[in-house]
């Protein structure tokens, strides 16, 4: 059966890490104390020089875990991700070269998207599971509540601004599908190699998309 975007974030839910890696040496590490906190899906950005090298070192040592690139803003950089081993795609935007570049790559793709006209064009590229970014807390909170309306079936990832403190209330969107976060692997964390720390953030955010799964 072929990977879907969908099912890509099915995974992922609660959380999907977005990982900044600098080293490439501590990438295995770091995906071995996510999954041991119970993560299954990463998104490695393409923000550092080695952030390839970090993507194809995790992808050969835990075949297991279902590892993406991200911040992905130029068309060349998704033949590199697929040829890195990347399983899927993420950009902070839609654009048609960016769509056309990710139809070519063959991979699933998940464009971002801000406001009801940006959703309008990743719909007309067929794409209904899409990245909201920025996600701003509580505002960002009521524009998903907005979008349930007119945007059936569509499915979000919110990122960049979500923390522990506002994850419940994105989860609790039926139009949420996960959330992207940065705060379960920060960098001050990778770089002091504290993993039993990273495992523990990520423990727990698992454990909260579990107790709201159990009370809804």
């Amino acid at each position: 059966m072929s990977l879907t975007m969908d099912k890509v974030l099915q995974q992922a839910r609660p959380v999907l890490p977005v990982l900044v890696v600098d080293d490439a040496e501590l990438a295995v590490d770091l995906a071995h104390a996510l999954h041991a906190g119970g993560i299954h899906v990463l998104e490695v950005t393409l923000r550092t020089a080695r952030a390839l090298d970090a993507l194809a070192a995790i992808r050969k040592a835990l075949p297991e875990l279902l590892v993406g690139a991200g911040t992905l803003i130029h068309t060349e950089q998704f033949l590199e991700a697929r040829d890195a081993g990347a399983q899927f795609t993420v950009s902070p935007g839609c654009t048609a070269r960016l769509a056309a570049a990710a139809e070519d790559c063959g991979l699933p793709y998940l464009p971002g998207v801000m406001t009801p006209s940006e959703v309008l064009l990743a719909l007309e590229y067929g794409y209904r599971s899409l990245k909201l970014f920025p996600a701003n807390g509580t505002t960002s909170v009521k524009m998903l509540k907005s979008f349930k309306g007119p945007f059936t079936g569509i499915r979000f990832c919110p990122t960049g601004g979500v923390t522990p403190d506002n994850l419940p209330s994105f989860l609790r969107l039926p139009n949420v599908a996960c959330v992207g976060g940065t705060w379960i692997a920060p960098d001050n964390l990778i770089r002091a190699r504290a993993w039993d720390q990273i495992t523990q953030l990520a423990a727990e955010a698992c454990a909260l998309g579990k107790d709201l799964e159990v009370r809804e």
